[in-house]
């Protein structure tokens, strides 16, 4: 009887084991179509973050300007960081940097909607405080959830007159010729698409010596392994000893300031070098 039984749950156990083969095959086909779609979630959002940050940077008399990105570590995220600058209408420059919340095709969207809104309402006004703000009731008319940091520069060369308005990003690092150096923490407001109405207060420089600017996202300067405050310090350190440098080289050196924070964030930086007043370049 006992042989009986076990033969006979042996035969239950063979006859079931096609079920389970199929069942195995239907899980092991939807696990790799879910891989199959979040692959081309991520190549999608890589296309559209490529398209839409720019191609190249302006050529500008008495200016250079260098940009480097660089994709989170995970790579099934893609971010929002984003660059820019344009001439704009008063014959002074538009210079941007910022950051979208969110690491997916909806935050690569976003971060090329922003970047064109902002070159569009430069049409309408230069001063950065209110392009932060018109940008700020852009995005929250959108009805969307993302967020975004930002920081938007206008600047003279012809002058040397820079002003600049945060919406919660990271701080510039500068350095030049004259010897001053350091991390520009100045008034801060708000993200965009948080608060309507929000102000954004504008700094105003002047900066009369050859000099850079550095602006850069925070993956560049927060990790795991490094807190903010040390990574600004270590690209204050490279601004400081390289204000002079080619922009190409000093945007490969503080790039590389990521490698260092352990981030798992994507990274971005914009180096702007400027000439100088024609009666201060000498001043070295």
């Amino acid at each position: 009887m006992r042989e009986h039984r076990h033969g006979a749950a042996a035969r239950k156990e063979v006859e079931s084991t096609p079920e389970l083969l199929v069942a195995l095959a239907h899980l092991v086909d939807r696990t790799g179509e879910r891989i199959r779609l979040q692959r081309a979630r991520v190549e999608l959002a890589l296309a559209l973050q490529r398209d839409m940050l720019p191609a190249e940077l302006p050529q500008i008399a008495g200016m250079q300007l260098a940009a480097r990105y660089q994709p989170s570590q995970d790579g099934l995220d893609v971010g929002g960081d984003w660059y820019d600058a344009f001439p704009m209408a008063d014959g002074t420059v538009g210079i941007t940097i910022g950051d979208v919340q969110g690491h997916d095709v909806e935050a690569a969207a976003a971060m090329g909607q922003i970047r064109i809104g902002l070159r569009a309402l430069a049409s309408t006004t230069t001063d950065p405080g209110e392009l932060l703000r018109y940008e700020n009731d852009l995005l929250l008319s959108t009805g969307g959830t993302l967020f975004a940091t930002c920081c938007f520069i206008r600047f003279d060369p012809l002058t040397g007159g820079m002003d600049l308005a945060r919406a919660g990003h990271v701080p510039m690092v500068w350095a030049h010729a004259g010897g001053a150096h350091g991390v520009a923490d100045d008034s801060c407001g708000p993200p965009l698409g948080v608060l309507p109405g929000t102000r954004y207060p504008v700094t105003h420089r002047w900066v009369p010596y050859p000099g850079t600017l550095v602006l850069l996202t925070d993956g560049v300067v927060e990790g795991p392994a490094c807190p903010i405050g040390v990574g600004l310090g270590e690209v204050d350190r490279l601004v400081r000893a390289g204000h002079d440098r080619d922009p190409e080289e000093l945007a490969s050196a503080v790039i590389q300031v990521a490698d260092l924070t352990g981030h798992n964030d994507d990274a971005a930086v914009l180096v702007v070098h400027y000439d100088g007043l024609p009666g201060r370049r000498a001043d070295r």
